[in-house]
């Protein structure tokens, strides 16, 4: 892989506190009560590392969104994003263009199945959006279901989508989408004893659900293959291909949301191919191109693109398939291919994380279960291991939601930048991260977590 440049870090402190006060007057930022946050000024970032204009450097356990899979200033893809904007920096979605021609045909070529078509958007909730208009089309039916712990995006369809609390506050959204329980066997809904029941009380219940929502009324199923925001749930062996084989009898649209999962943070092109299952549809984003530019999409089966050769799409986009954002894709994938960055994810996850996940699990009580695959990891955290009651409370936030923050601040200041939701701290850095960095983050990770074991009343 590519050993990225070791930056020169020149503290600045007057040009951040210039940053910040210019960020506080004038920039309205998402999911936030604008007086409550103070957003840390960055002055750089290489690599799996950013760094503050104080000349604090961190290690990143985010991937900022989930979505720096091919790490910070990568040489070859900042120099295919100039090389692009040296040739013809846009073009409208109507032309044919080199590199978006490109970019559909090595996505296309990743993709399982007979997906070889991509309409392409500018990130992941146009794609969700789009899916989801696509299979209504083509189907003529109205509904989409999807589970409560999931996150699609925030466009008035996707939030819509959404089950998780992000929810709430666009409600009433549109109309039509049904949400269901997915697996998730550390806390059953179906009060199932093991991962193969989860599977098949989850696949039962889906039955049940489109049962009495009426079969010939829905669309799709949407599904993240792997949850991501929601608690990195891998499904247990059997259920997609148990969704597939009931989208199939009933003639419903299944659509593997991808935008986090898929590009290599799983260990493969896309998170499905784990399983072997084909869905009809695939959104994509965030590690397409690692957010370097905004791009997502939808790769489209043969049978759905079809529906629209004499029928239109009523569906565009100005920026579809934007040319630098598709160079920057065509570069990201040759640069999997070239620096073997799949076979980097797999070989740290089975040899680093995997085993010192499970060390770190046994040695703090406050830690309830590991799970993921990959670059893909979330730690459960409890107050009491017997009964799994979670850390802080569903949705917590101030007082409530105490003892995550606490966390955060404790792996912040040892130069660990981590990802925190409800009760879990998440292990998703950068998929050029080497074994050595992992090893230092989750050592920091390890100390960070006495803070949480201090809540233990169990």
């Amino acid at each position: 892989m590519t050993e990225f440049a070791a930056p020169t870090i020149t503290p600045d402190p007057a040009k951040g506190a210039r940053v910040a006060q210019e960020d506080r007057a004038h920039v309205f930022h998402s999911w936030s009560a604008q007086a409550q946050i103070s957003p840390l000024p960055i002055a750089g970032a290489s690599g799996s590392h950013f760094w503050d204009f104080e000349g604090k450097r961190y290690l990143d356990f985010s991937s900022q969104l989930v979505n720096v899979n091919i790490g910070y200033q990568h040489p070859k893809l900042v120099a295919a994003i100039q090389e692009a904007a040296a040739r013809q920096c846009t073009i409208a979605p109507s032309f044919a263009d080199e590199s978006r021609s490109e970019a559909a045909r090595m996505i296309a070529e990743r993709a399982p199945g007979s997906l070889d078509k991509v309409f392409f958007t500018n990130g992941g909730a146009e794609a969700t959006e789009n899916a989801m208009r696509m299979a209504k089309l083509h189907t003529g039916r109205n509904k989409v279901l999807t589970t409560y712990r999931s996150y699609h995006g925030a466009t008035a369809g996707s939030i819509a989508a959404t089950g998780d609390p992000r929810r709430w506050a666009n409600e009433p959204g549109v109309a039509g989408i049904v949400h269901f329980w997915g697996p998730y066997p550390y806390r059953s809904p179906f009060h199932s004893a093991d991962a193969a029941q989860e599977c098949e009380r989850a696949l039962q219940h889906l039955r049940e659900t489109i049962m009495v929502e009426g079969a010939h009324t829905i669309a799709a199923i949407m599904l993240e293959t792997v949850v991501g925001t929601n608690g990195i749930l891998v499904p247990p062996e059997g259920y997609l291909a148990g969704v597939r084989e009931i989208c199939d009898e009933h003639g419903i649209v299944y659509i593997a949301d991808e935008v986090m999962a898929g590009f290599g943070r799983c260990g493969e092109w896309f998170a499905v191919d784990h399983w072997g299952v084909v869905p009809d549809l695939i959104c994509f984003a965030k590690g397409v191109n690692s957010g370097y530019v905004p791009l997502g999409g939808v790769v489209i089966s043969a049978e759905i693109a079809a529906t629209f050769d004499e029928r239109v799409f009523p569906g565009g986009l100005t920026y579809s398939g934007h040319p630098l954002a598709c160079a920057s894709a065509v570069a990201s994938m040759r640069i999997f291919d070239e620096e073997g960055i799949l076979e980097n994810v797999r070989k740290v996850a089975d040899t680093v994380i995997a085993p010192r996940l499970a060390e770190i699990a046994d040695k703090h009580p406050s830690v309830g279960e590991v799970r993921g695959l990959g670059f893909f990891w979330a730690l459960d955290l409890v107050r009491d291991p017997e009964t799994r009651e979670p850390l802080v409370p569903y949705n917590a936030s101030g007082p409530a939601a105490a003892p995550m923050t606490e966390l955060a601040a404790a792996c912040k200041a040892e130069g660990l930048w981590p990802f925190t939701h409800f009760n879990r701290t998440h292990v998703v850095p950068p998929c050029t991260t080497t074994a050595e960095e992992m090893a230092e983050g989750l050592d920091i990770l390890d100390r960070a977590l006495d803070v949480t074991d201090r809540h233990v009343t169990g």
